[in-house]
């Protein structure tokens, strides 16, 4: 896990007590499904500097206290050039309201409410683990109908 190949990008879920925040993704890439703000690196960024900015640019708030809970490598069918080095982090402190962007519109959710059936087919396996406090790695394969058919997951604490 880890692959130097693969697009790295980033995803930031905002943890409150009993709740968590995710975004309904209204363009591009995951449209149609709810996922933590996020997105590919720019030139010369950090894949911090990329979760710090993406996720103000995607719902306007920016992290303050957070920490890296997920490396997850993808692998898709048919289309390789999704392919992508995820750096998932839980943010329990930020600055700024919650906000609708261009490309997301964010909304709460209880913890014993978090909408899997709207989200990609891999989040029901690792997101309840790092909201328990595990840090994990991961890879994921998708077939060509973007239905998981190899995991590989492992705890790192």
């Amino acid at each position: 896990m880890g692959n130097n190949k693969l697009r790295k990008v980033t995803l930031c879920i905002l943890f409150d007590k009993d709740r968590v925040l995710l975004a309904m993704k209204k363009r591009g890439f995951g449209v149609g499904k709810w996922n933590g703000a996020g997105g590919k690196l720019k030139d010369g960024e950090t894949i911090e500097e990329a979760m710090l900015r993406e996720t103000k640019e995607e719902i306007n708030v920016l992290p303050v206290e957070y920490y890296e809970a997920a490396v997850i490598d993808f692998f898709f069918d048919g289309k390789e050039e999704f392919n992508q080095e995820m750096h998932a982090f839980l943010c329990k402190k930020w600055e700024g309201e919650p906000s609708e962007s261009e490309e997301m519109l964010p909304k709460w959710f209880d913890i014993n409410s978090i909408p899997f059936n709207e989200m990609w087919e891999d989040d029901r396996i690792w997101i309840p683990y790092v909201l328990e406090g595990r840090k994990i790695e991961a890879n994921f394969k998708f077939d060509k109908s973007e239905k998981i058919k190899e995991i590989n997951l492992k705890m790192k604490s």
